[in-house]
């Protein structure tokens, strides 16, 4: 099963899979050695001491977990075999790309407006040493300074807003394929596409303390998927 699964691959899937499995056994092997791959190629807010620019290139084939990179993993397999068959292993990397660093974007973009409501400045904290940060912005108070230390310090990983984009883009091209949800319950992708839009809106717009997933994320490869997908079909004779 796994083996024809595999050989019905297209290349571009098959090779993003094979991607993102070797960032994660690095970071596994490492991590018994003692370095942190994750704070290395994870994406910091860019006026974090922690920023790199290679981390926007990066973080998207690093994650958090096992269950993190299996559930992303299965969606690309699933959704990103159909998808590069019918749009050519060109189009499908470039949609995941731009799916991928469109999710990097608006996460950014969020967490600059936290800090905007916190500071009155987007980028009024530049290099800071977190552990001086009260010094440096006294006049936070005690919520206002978690949310902006928690955003300076924690990077963000994953693939889940390119994931998000395949799961919109299966959805709107091909609505009423069903789904199991759960192995057990019948889903149509565009109601399967819908209801992850709204859970990661309304999650998101909650911002519940200790929630660790980035739901702008998400929504950012959900974002850019629709518009690239809409730009395509206005322009659809031309080639990719």
């Amino acid at each position: 099963m796994f083996q024809n699964l595999f050989k019905n691959m297209g290349n571009v899937t098959k090779n993003l899979l094979i991607i993102n499995v070797l960032f994660f056994l690095a970071t596994v092997v490492m991590e018994a050695r003692g370095v942190d791959l994750v704070r290395t190629l994870g994406l910091y807010y860019p006026t974090s001491q922690y920023f790199a620019p290679y981390q926007i290139a990066t973080h998207f084939f690093m994650h958090g977990g096992f269950s993190h990179i299996l559930f992303n993993m299965f969606g690309l397999v699933i959704m990103g075999s159909h998808l590069e068959r019918y749009w050519g292993d060109k189009k499908f990397l470039i949609f995941y790309f731009v799916t991928a660093l469109g999710a990097a974007f608006l996460h950014t973009a969020v967490q600059g407006f936290e800090i905007y409501q916190a500071t009155g400045e987007f980028f009024s904290i530049v290099n800071v040493n977190l552990e001086t940060l009260d010094v440096v912005a006294p006049s936070l108070n005690q919520t206002q300074f978690e949310s902006v230390w928690s955003t300076y310090r924690t990077p963000t990983v994953g693939a889940s807003g390119a994931i998000y984009g395949l799961i919109l883009a299966f959805g709107y091209l091909f609505p009423n394929t069903e789904f199991l949800l759960y192995f057990a319950i019948p889903v149509k992708a565009k109601w399967l596409a819908v209801g992850l839009a709204v859970y990661a809106l309304y999650s998101g717009y909650q911002n519940e303390t200790g929630d660790s997933v980035a739901h702008f994320a998400h929504l950012g490869g959900m974002l850019f998927g629709f518009i690239l997908i809409k730009y395509w079909q206005k322009n659809s004779s031309q080639f990719y």
